[in-house]
């Protein structure tokens, strides 16, 4: 798919281990089944609740248009017809920082850090599975529970 930098399956294995700091917002902490990388994520989950043990599908991508066509980032007056139809929860932001041993090694660990609005994420793996991120890029983050 055209625009995606980043998907797979995430298991909740804790949320909120240091205490709550926010009334609205949980920091989730997950594994992929595919890739094993960790996932920290902070939820607003007032607005979309998530709990220990749930499973979701996540994926991050550069546009929300599913041909991959580059968008400006400005809310559009529908968003029908994009990759956010069939996800649950999305957020806007930007990866601020990437960091870990040898960034040009492909079996190096990197960390992806991103920033939705003050809600924060780390992506943490193998280099191969964050090819494509880049500092100061723009990331839709596209969330859906699934049954198991």
């Amino acid at each position: 798919m055209s625009g995606v930098l980043f998907e797979d399956i995430f298991d909740v294995k804790d949320v909120d281990p240091d205490g709550k700091h926010f009334d609205r917002v949980s920091r989730l902490f997950c594994e992929s089944e595919s890739f094993k990388m960790d996932l920290i994520l902070d939820v607003n989950t007032h607005v979309y609740p998530v709990a220990l043990r749930d499973k979701f599908r996540l994926l991050l991508a550069t546009t929300l248009q599913e041909d991959g066509t580059p968008d400006d980032g400005s809310l559009t007056a529908t968003l029908e017809g994009t990759r956010a139809d069939t996800f649950e929860y999305v957020m806007y932001g930007r990866i601020y920082r990437i960091e870990g041993e040898d960034m040009t090694d492909s079996n190096a660990i990197l960390s992806a850090y991103m920033s939705y609005g003050g809600l924060l994420m780390r992506l943490k793996g193998a280099a191969n599975n964050l090819h494509g991120m880049e500092m100061g890029q723009t990331v839709y983050l596209l969330m859906k529970k699934l049954a198991f």
